[in-house]
């Protein structure tokens, strides 16, 4: 029989799920703010894993994520511990605001200090609680300022132990990613974690292709730690990014793209174009490198120097080489203009 798993005040006997609420803050109100966390202690030894979600509090994507992976899980059959954190940006999140009332980014206030800004107290709460107790963590994301993006792995493939995991959750691309500083991925790393940053959907949207490839990811990575009986591989690798970059609008305009999520394009290819109010076209916009699709705004009006598409070059190793096909991600009628 395992220990009890110990966080904040609270003692998970083996075999049990049972939520915990870690103290962050008090309203104007006198109502209590918390961190909303849900621990699966399995009965049998194995690593302890965190997921977690809406750091930024406009990303709704890995909530469900994070709800669809724990209705699956039985904590008498998993090896090992698993502790969720669907929302984690609480503030954000009820506001629909990516950042926190302080103006702050949350995923810049890593490690944190426990006498703070209100950003930094919650990411040192996040990392005591959480990351100081596990081995492997994966933070789900999904694009910003109306982009959306291609489901993708964003990590150090460079490390072994994390490419392999990354290879193991199955996304289209996984993305080679410099870390930033005071990230939760950098500090993570720094306590000794690996990290897998998941990227997909859009911003306060439950864009379900997104949702679907992100639960699937996570039990992989889960069958792949040897936490829970194996779900099928993906039937194709994932492609490898070392090099990616935004397309920017040289001119301003009515912005309508032709490219879609997951599309392969060549250098110079047309990708959409620029209109005026009066359908007059502007200017064109092209594709600046050979890649595949893995972002592009949905923003119906750009500026110049605006990102447009974001264009990840493919590396020709571990049969990575293969590009993803709109149809092969996105459902039907996903797969138009609009992209997810």
């Amino acid at each position: 029989m395992r220990e009890s798993f110990e966080i904040g005040s609270v003692r998970v006997r083996p075999g049990r799920i049972q939520s915990v609420s870690l103290p962050i803050t008090r309203l104007v109100t006198g109502a209590d703010v918390d961190l909303p966390v849900r621990v699966v202690h399995g009965r049998e030894d194995g690593p302890t894993v965190w997921i977690d979600a809406a750091i930024h509090g406009d990303e709704a994507v890995g909530v469900e994520v994070v709800r669809q992976v724990l209705a699956g899980l039985d904590a008498k059959q998993l090896r090992g511990t698993l502790i969720a954190v669907p929302i984690v940006n609480v503030l954000g999140f009820m506001n629909g605001d990516r950042y926190l009332p302080d103006r702050r980014d949350l995923n810049r206030s890593f490690p944190g200090a426990a006498r703070g800004s209100l950003a930094s107290r919650i990411a040192h709460l996040f990392m005591n609680e959480v990351i100081a107790k596990c081995e492997v963590g994966i933070d789900l994301h999904t694009g910003s300022d109306r982009r959306t993006n291609l489901p993708q792995i964003r990590a150090d493939l460079d490390d072994p132990r994390t490419r392999d995991l990354a290879r193991a959750f199955g996304a289209p691309v996984m993305l080679h990613a410099k870390l930033r500083d005071g990230s939760l991925r950098y500090a993570a790393r720094e306590r000794g974690a690996t990290v897998l940053l998941y990227e997909a959907g859009e911003a306060w949207r439950m864009d379900d292709w997104a949702i679907d490839a992100g639960v699937a990811g996570v039990n992989r990575v889960l069958a792949r730690l040897g936490m829970v009986e194996g779900p099928d591989a993906p039937e194709e690798p994932s492609a490898v990014s070392y090099r990616s970059g935004w397309v920017r609008a040289r001119g301003t305009g009515m912005l309508h793209l032709e490219s879609k999520l997951g599309q392969r394009v060549v250098k110079g290819e047309r990708l959409g174009g620029l209109f005026d109010s009066f359908g007059k076209r502007v200017r064109l916009v092209h594709a600046d490198r050979d890649g595949i699709v893995i972002g592009r705004t949905e923003a119906p009006l750009v500026n110049s120097g605006d990102a447009v598409v974001h264009l990840a070059e493919i590396r020709d190793d571990d049969g990575a080489d293969r590009v993803v096909e709109p149809a092969e991600v996105l459902s039907p009628e996903l797969s138009g203009d609009h992209g997810g």
